[in-house]
């Protein structure tokens, strides 16, 4: 798998920056996130979602809508099919599912050659390594998002709340999902955000909700100085 992934690499366009976006280091993230991440995503940072789910993909959707190439690396779950539904363009997507015992050397060889490398990490990597990592993210100025907890990232999502939609008395069908998203930063002064997304919407878009009747707290766009426990798996 190492050798497929190096040759993938260095056959792609993208290994070789022809159209990488430009910009003030940012990349840009769906509308429904700009509250979460005011800006974007910022190259050469680590970004978190707290758990494998449809969140994880929503954070790249954005900007391989805009151009970028993205990779998704130790999730064999995710198809190409499952990525296009959460808005991931496939010609502009890279799928690693098993990158096997060697898969640190494959991230960083991918953060050279994608602008997002997402990855589940198939244990919890040591300092060192994630200090590589990390250095590989700055030197090429790619964003690394972790599905999982991931201790340096410059930015965390969680998932910290969820309310269905679709069941009524007692029968139906789960069309839809609240949830209530969580962003928190290493900035000096920052405090948590928090958001209601509908993740996914009833079409399977990724949009902004309103809180649900009876929640207490902020909004679409508040703040949130709780603390909440990401899930396992969340979309």
């Amino acid at each position: 798998m190492e050798t497929g992934v190096a040759q993938v690499i260095s056959l792609s366009p993208v290994r070789h920056r022809d159209d990488v976006l430009t910009g003030a280091g940012l990349l840009p993230v769906l509308p429904a996130l700009r509250e979460l991440l005011p800006g974007g995503l910022q190259r050469g940072s680590v970004v978190t979602s707290g758990g494998w789910g449809l969140l994880s993909l929503s954070l790249a959707a954005g900007a391989v809508a805009d151009g970028a190439w993205c990779a998704i690396v130790g999730v064999p779950a995710v198809g190409v099919r499952a990525a296009a539904q959460a808005g991931l363009e496939p010609d502009r997507l890279l799928l690693v599912a098993e990158p096997g015992p060697g898969w640190a050397q494959a991230v960083a060889s991918l953060l050279d050659g994608f602008d997002i490398v997402l990855l589940r990490p198939p244990e919890q990597p040591p300092a060192q390594l994630r200090r590589k990592l990390e250095a590989a993210a700055r030197r090429y100025g790619s964003v690394l998002l972790v599905a999982g907890d991931w201790p340096g990232a410059q930015s965390r999502l969680l998932v910290a709340d969820t309310k269905w939609t679709g069941i009524g008395l007692g029968h139906g069908r789960l069309r839809a999902r609240k949830a209530q998203v969580i962003a928190s930063g290493r900035g000096a002064g920052e405090r948590p955000r928090s958001a209601w997304l509908w993740l996914p919407g009833p079409d399977g878009a990724v949009t902004a909700a309103a809180a649900p009747a009876g929640v207490a707290g902020a909004g679409p766009q508040g703040d949130y100085s709780g603390a909440a426990e990401p899930l396992a798996s969340s979309g």
